[in-house]
């Protein structure tokens, strides 16, 4: 058990690199939030879990079982860890941030399969939750003023018409 990472697993890092080649920029186990999140997006308000299935009792996988030795201090354990995770996504949710979780299974194994679905699914998760902002400069030319986005208004002088 010593061996068992809290960070930069292997699900953890296969989800952070398939989303930050779609663009996404993210935070890592942002101690400022309750639970601190694996990843943290910001500019979406949205932290992701990503979830061991044996420390976190994912509902029937196959990975999330009891051991058979010292099996009442691993109930008591996985018991506490599941409620901790249910405090610290209340506490986010009161707080603003959109949550969501991604079990180690659904990741497991990336490089034998392709993850393109469930990044997809991650993707429209992230976006439904936030209200559609549309930022747009407009350039525009009046008579002989040019207006520039972070420039003032220049009057430039007009051409002399040519009369030879």
């Amino acid at each position: 058990m010593s061996r068992i990472r809290s960070k930069n697993t292997k699900p953890e890092l296969a989800l952070r690199k398939a989303l930050f080649a779609r663009g996404f920029r993210y935070r890592v186990n942002d101690k400022r939030l309750p639970g601190k999140p694996d990843i943290v997006l910001p500019k979406y308000k949205t932290v992701i879990f990503v979830h061991g299935c044996f420390w976190h009792k994912h509902e029937a996988c196959k990975y999330a079982y009891t051991p058979k030795s010292n099996t009442q201090f691993w109930i008591d354990k996985i018991t506490s860890n599941v409620e901790r995770d249910r405090i610290n996504t209340e506490k986010l949710t009161i707080a603003g941030w959109n949550v969501l979780i991604v079990w180690e299974c659904e990741v497991r194994h990336t490089y034998k399969r392709d993850i393109t679905p469930l990044i997809d699914n991650l993707i429209n998760s992230i976006l439904e939750n936030q209200p559609r902002k549309i930022s747009m400069k407009f350039y525009e030319e009046r008579e002989n003023k040019i207006s520039i986005v972070a420039e003032e208004t220049f009057e430039y002088p007009s051409t002399p018409n040519k009369t030879d």
